[in-house]
C-alpha cells in the first residue's frame, strides 16, 4: 500500500520534481544538489540528544496538546539554532506573575507551544495539525538563524526513493542539523524531530506525545515498521536543511 505522500513522491517523479536518480537508485545527498552545512552559530539546544524522557525545569517536554507535536518540534528546532528562543523560556529574574498565578518554566513552554501554532495556521484548521509547508514557512520567517528547510515528500513503499532519503537525513544530522519527520498511517498524522545519528546508523528521534528522545533504526523506514518507536509506522515526509 502507497501512502498519500507516496503518491505525491511519485507524481512529482513523473512531473521532473523529484530527482529521477532518487527514484532509480540508491545514492548518495548529493542528488539533490545541495551540500548542508554546520549552522554558524549553533543555539542553546532544549532537548538533550541522548534517549530517555527530556525534561527542563522540573517539566516534561512534551506537546501540550493533541495537535502541537508540530510546534513543539518547532520550538525545538528554533532552541537548536537560535539562542533567544531557550531565552524566552528561561528569562532572567523570578518567574512573572500573570493573573496572580506565578508562570514558571512549564507554563510559558505550553503557550509558546500554542503561539507556535496558531502562527503556523493562519488559514489550515488548527484542529488539523500543521502542513510541512506552514512548517518550513514559519522557520523562515522566524528562525532564519536555522537555514532554510525543504518539504520532502517520501514514497516509503520504494526502496529506491527510502535509500536516498536516509542517506539525506544523515548528511544533516552529521553536522548538527536537526531534521523534522512527519510520520503516520496512510494519511500524515505526527511529527518527530530527529536530532542526531550515532556511529551505529540508529538516529536520536524526539518523540513529543511521550517527550522522549528514542533510538530509531532508519531501516524500519523501508519496512513501514516505525510504529514501535514513533507511534506510526510510516515516514511522509522529512523536512531538510537547504544550505
Amino acid at each position: 500500500m502507497r501512502t498519500i505522500s507516496g503518491f505525491g513522491r511519485r507524481v512529482q517523479a513523473l512531473l521532473g520534481g523529484a530527482p529521477r536518480a532518487a527514484m532509480t537508485a540508491s545514492v548518495g545527498p548529493a542528488v539533490a544538489g545541495e551540500t548542508v552545512r554546520p549552522l554558524a552559530i549553533p543555539g542553546r539546544p532544549l532537548l538533550d540528544d541522548e534517549p530517555g524522557e527530556q525534561r527542563r525545569g522540573g517539566v516534561r517536554l512534551d506537546q501540550v496538546d493533541g495537535t502541537t507535536c508540530g510546534s513543539a518540534v518547532l520550538v525545538a528546532l528554533a532552541a537548536w539554532a537560535a539562542p533567544d528562543e531557550l531565552a524566552r523560556l528561561e528569562p532572567d529574574g523570578p518567574d512573572p506573575v500573570v493573573g496572580g498565578i506565578r508562570r514558571g518554566f512549564g507554563a510559558r513552554y505550553d503557550a509558546r507551544q500554542k503561539q507556535v501554532h496558531r502562527e503556523t495556521n493562519r488559514l489550515w484548521p488548527q484542529a488539523l495539525g500543521t502542513t510541512p509547508w506552514a512548517m518550513v514557512r514559519w522557520l523562515t520567517r522566524n528562525v532564519p538563524a536555522a537555514g532554510r528547510y525543504r518539504v520532502r515528500l517520501v514514497d516509503d513503499s520504494s526502496a529506491h526513493d527510502v535509500g536516498p532519503l536516509v542517506d539525506e537525513v544523515g548528511a544533516a544530522l552529521a553536522v548538527g542539523r536537526p531534521v523534522p519527520l512527519l510520520v503516520g498511517t496512510a494519511v500524515p498524522r505526527h511529527y518527530c524531530l530527529a536530532l542526531s545519528a550515532r556511529d551505529d546508523g540508529y538516529w536520536h528521534v524526539y518523540e513529543p506525545t511521550s517527550g522522549q528522545v528514542r533510538a530509531l533504526d532508519p531501516q524500519l523506514i523501508g519496512r513501514r515498521a516505525l510504529g514501535p518507536v514513533l507511534g506510526f509506522d510510516h515516514l511522509h515526509t522529512a523536512l531538510l536543511p537547504r544550505v
